[in-house]
């Protein structure tokens, strides 16, 4: 099985409103996401929005949030966690 890998890029992201916003551009979402907390769950959990082969989404730049926000950022990574039509993973190093 072939993974389609999508990056959600989090740089500059400083709260809710711009990671929902960046979703949505990076992940390619569509225009009747909620932006918010449950339609985030939703739509990753919505296997007919994704690619066939299974998908993982890395999840970059994502410290600078997590610092500043870091009750926006438990409440994120508790809906990636529970994602069940793609895989999330926070990339650990550079953005590259």
């Amino acid at each position: 099985m072939t993974e389609a890998v999508v990056s959600l890029d989090l740089d500059g992201v400083t709260d809710k409103a711009g990671l929902m916003d960046r979703c949505a551009r990076d992940l390619g979402l569509p225009d009747y996401f909620g932006r918010n907390w449950d339609a985030l769950a939703d739509v990753l959990s919505e296997p007919g929005l994704w690619p066939e082969s299974a998908t993982v989404v890395v999840v970059r730049n994502w410290q600078p949030y997590a610092e500043t926000r870091p009750g926006e950022w438990a409440t994120a990574c508790d809906v990636f966690s529970h994602a069940s039509a793609v895989t999330v993973a926070l990339a650990l190093g550079g953005s590259s």
